[in-house]
């Protein structure tokens, strides 16, 4: 092993990295070490006289900088790619907030220059500046690679194994231009979600993937591939983490600087993940959450619709482009504002409104002959929600069901925009005048509140739609907000989704957003997937849920919900999941489908801690912590998934929740058998059994269930239920 010369002056040192020579067949066009121009000279041409090996060094301000090109097999190509072109159909992200000293601009270009060769160094660096200067980030659009990009067959990849080409594709579906939100950011949805920080990443991830063998795994952090490190055929091929703070740092403001330096992603939920398949993976969840609110607040018998209700909501983009669809699925007419006229373009060509406007009268109009026909329809009213909120109140208007799906866990980003602003106006003053944005979001949301309030006063049923819309009225100090009138320890006065309605019907019972893509990009095999999943179904039909979800994969195929790969969500129990994929991976064995991978949304049973939405309904004082996702993910790798995910964030921002999920590649083999019976009872179990805990009657019983029917393997702990009437005796209260 060579020893190498160091400039601090202190004699030989190992390096434990074994150079083929010292000279790399690139070679450096920069500057070197020599006998002639530096005070090292001398040791240098000793220590080559002895014959020791001396790597090629860079001066860069009296610190040595050595040529590690041979020791790293796995790297960007030396010649830098023509710069692409981009297409000005397609949204781009707006400036992004990062408030950076001088030498924090100096280091994020350092730091993304640590992806390049240093011949390149001087013009990317000059690249880097601008992008920085102008987007707040580095991206690195020089390394995107040319035209669109989606999800291919699984066969049209390299890979050294199945999970590295299956992996890949699920990486170009996030970044399809058909479901990413701003494609050229690599920001897939939720405004913020990305499926790494920049291009470089992503080329060198997709050359690790293809030369991951079924013996490695790949660590991702943050969207950058850290290495590939031995492991076995159980263990997961990919781990990925994302955004995950220190403590004391874990906030926006933190995280915004550790964002443009190049070291934290905002992996949001599936973005970062890698399981996006479009608004689909939201609009069962929003369909169930919808017919449940029909149910439980309107009246709605178990198998009636929504029909001759109105639903009033806003955005449009990639997780709320689901409520259009959910809606008339549901049988409901819809009314969704949105402020960016080319996501209502996408929503109405891809089929999730059915109708699109800027004037609120004509809106108002379409929705009301709709109900009075009990027909559905979504028509996208392209405004802002408050306007609409205000004409509506004005004109008596009685809206049966409300809620808000802009991306409020970044409101200050874009996710949320002022009343008063153009889409463009708002995008032109983030830019210029961020604080000025700010003071006029802090407005709209109280404004915004005011009106809910209103229309609660007249029997509208207000739902959060868990995207920290109540939190981020809160953050602009309004106390009223708040259940015990000064914090938000108790939640707020209009309660979640999920604290009132996914989780005690759904999340207790185990159901969750299981979803899959056929990898094979075929209509047939997702034909035959969802009617294996439909046989299962009815074959098991034990609650009002089961039959529910029947139906919807029945119909899934006629409501054209497949945006990009061909995917299916679908809430399934952990009984439920884990049978269906065993199905799935017979079917390949067979040779009846080609490959499948399986995943499920961040936003489930157990996969998410986060107190004002997933974990809501959780009131044992628990739904602050962060142990459930935590332990969700680490038994997924030991349990041998595919590959797994846990990040900060999810839909409620950063700080406000722990998430993770998994991918689960299905290539008919035993191995895979093996897997799903450890994994996906665990995936979800975790949860109902956190649920049960937390003294929820639902998951009580499913827990006490689960003991029984798996003695000898698994066992949950249940709760003793104390009367708090009792206990209130005691303490004399």
């Amino acid at each position: 092993m060579p020893r190498i010369i160091g400039p601090g002056g202190k004699g030989l040192f190992s390096l434990f990295i074994s150079f083929k020579t010292c000279y790399s067949k690139y070679g450096f066009r920069s500057r070197f070490i020599s006998d002639n121009e530096t005070k090292y000279g001398k040791r240098i041409k000793k220590a080559t006289e002895a014959g020791l090996t001396v790597p090629r060094t860079l001066i860069r301000k009296g610190k040595s900088m050595i040529d590690y090109s041979d020791a790293m097999k796995i790297r960007l190509d030396y010649e830098l790619p023509a710069y692409p072109k981009m297409d000005p159909r397609y949204r781009r992200a707006p400036k992004r907030e990062a408030i950076l000293s001088e030498n924090d601009k100096v280091l994020a270009i350092q730091n993304a220059l640590r992806y390049i060769h240093p011949d390149h160094h001087a013009q990317m660096a000059k690249e880097f500046a601008a992008e920085l200067e102008e987007r707040g980030r580095i991206y690195g659009y020089r390394f995107r690679p040319e035209g669109a990009l989606h999800g291919r067959p699984i066969d049209e990849y390299k890979g050294k194994c199945i999970e590295g080409k299956a992996i890949q594709v699920m990486i170009d579906n996030n970044l399809d231009f058909d479901v990413a939100l701003y494609p050229y950011e690599l920001t897939t949805y939720g405004e913020t979600g990305q499926v790494c920080q920049n291009w470089m990443q992503y080329r060198l991830i997709k050359k690790y993937l293809e030369e991951l063998t079924d013996e490695q795994t790949l660590v991702v952090m943050s969207g950058h591939p850290l290495g590939l490190f031995h492991s076995h055929k159980l263990a997961p091929r990919v781990i990925i983490t994302n955004g995950l703070m220190v403590g004391t740092f874990d906030d926006l403001r933190h995280f915004n600087r550790a964002a443009a330096l190049g070291v934290a992603n905002y992996g949001q939920m599936t973005a970062g993940g890698w399981m996006y398949i479009g608004p689909q993976g939201i609009v069962h969840g929003t369909f169930n959450t919808l017919l449940n609110a029909g149910r439980l607040k309107l009246g709605i018998p178990q198998d009636g619709n929504l029909a001759g209700k109105l639903f009033i909501s806003a955005g449009l983009g990639g997780m709320s482009g689901a409520q259009g669809k959910a809606a008339m699925i549901a049988g409901a007419a819809a009314i969704i504002a949105e402020v960016d006229a080319s996501r209502i373009a996408t929503r109405y060509e891809q089929g999730w409104v059915s109708h699109r406007t800027d004037s609120p009268e004509e809106a108002l109009l379409i929705a009301r002959e709709h109900q009075k026909d009990g027909t559905p329809c979504a028509v996208a009213y392209h405004g802002n929600i408050v306007d609409l909120l205000e004409f509506l109140y004005e004109k008596n208007v009685h809206v049966d069901l409300m809620s808000d799906q802009t991306s409020c866990h970044v409101p200050y980003e874009g996710g949320y925009c002022p009343q008063g602003l153009s889409f463009e106006e708002r995008t032109a003053m983030l830019r210029d005048d961020p604080a000025l944005f700010r003071k006029l979001v802090d407005a709209t949301l109280k404004h915004h509140y005011e009106m809910i309030c209103k229309f609660h006063e007249r029997g509208t049923y207000f739902f959060d739609y868990g995207n920290s819309f109540l939190k981020a009225v809160y953050d602009t100090g309004v106390k009223s907000i708040c259940r015990n009138g000064e914090d938000d320890l108790d939640g707020f006065i209009f309660p979640s989704y999920v604290e009132d309605i996914l989780g005690p019907q759904l999340f207790d019972f185990g159901y969750g957003p299981f979803r899959w893509c056929c990898l094979s990009g075929k209509q047939e095999d997702l034909d035959k997937t969802d009617e294996a999943a439909a046989e299962y179904i009815l074959a098991h039909n034990r609650r009002y849920q089961d039959y529910d979800n029947y139906v919807w994969v029945r119909d899934a195929k006629k409501n054209k919900l497949v945006v990009g790969t061909k995917c299916r969500i679908l809430y399934q129990d952990a009984m439920g999941r884990m049978n269906i994929a065993l199905k799935f991976n017979e079917l390949v064995r067979k040779g009846e489908i080609g490959p499948v991978i399986l995943g499920r949304d961040h936003h489930d049973t157990g996969g998410t801690d986060a107190p004002f939405r997933e974990t809501s309904n959780i009131k044992d004082g628990s739904n602050i912590m962060a142990d459930m996702a935590i332990q969700c993910y680490a038994g997924n790798a030991a349990r041998g998934m595919s590959y797994i995910a846990l990040h900060n964030g999810g839909g409620t921002g950063i700080g406000n929740a722990i998430n993770g999920g998994f991918g689960m590649v299905l290539d008919g083999s035993e191995r895979v058998d093996t897997i799903l019976r450890m994994s996906m009872p665990w995936d979800t179990m975790v949860g109902v059994a956190r649920r049960s805990w937390a003294r929820n009657e639902n998951a009580m019983g499913v827990a006490a269930e689960y003991n029984e029917t798996n003695p000898g393997t698994d066992h949950i702990t249940l709760p003793y239920v104390a009367d708090a009437a009792m206990i209130r005796k005691v303490l004399e209260l």
